[in-house]
């Protein structure tokens, strides 16, 4: 004689994955801004090194300047650092000083650098920024975001 068999079901109830469900979108809302905050840190050091004064613009500027004895005109910019070797007339010129193309030269939000000689802050030398996060050039305003090779007083 057989005795009755009853048969359990294994799983989880509703309030369980509710439960469960709950949680982990408690650790997302905690996590995920988190992680946009290191990213934007991260572009914000990377676009510093590039305009700094070691970075590869600082560079390309300053070996310019030792081949010809000045840096780019502001009209020239930034462009000047690509052409071939022997540009124009003046064969001091031993370009390109900078890798790559002048297309591609962009800060970590894919927008050109600014450049202008002689600068505004350094009248003998040059003005490097990028528009930083917001992408507007805050005209070197006090508290903007702009990310410059001078520093505010």
């Amino acid at each position: 004689m057989r005795g009755k068999t009853r048969h359990v079901q294994a799983g989880f109830t509703l309030i369980e994955v509710l439960l469960v469900a709950g949680i982990l979108a408690l650790l997302a809302a905690f996590a995920i801004p988190r992680l946009f905050t290191q990213a934007q840190e991260a572009k914000i050091k990377l676009t510093e090194a590039a305009v700094g004064r070691n970075g590869p613009i600082a560079k390309g500027l300053e070996q310019y300047k030792y081949n010809l004895g000045k840096y780019p005109d502001t009209d020239d910019g930034l462009a000047a650092l690509f052409a071939a070797k022997g540009r124009g007339t003046d064969e001091r010129y031993q370009g390109p000083y900078l890798e790559g193309a002048f297309e591609e030269l962009k800060d970590a939000w894919g927008q050109p650098f600014e450049y202008k000689h002689p600068g505004d802050v350094h009248e003998d030398g040059y003005d490097l920024w990028s528009r930083g996060p917001n992408g507007e050039d805050d005209g070197g305003k006090q508290g903007s975001d702009d990310i410059k090779n001078w520093t505010e007083k």
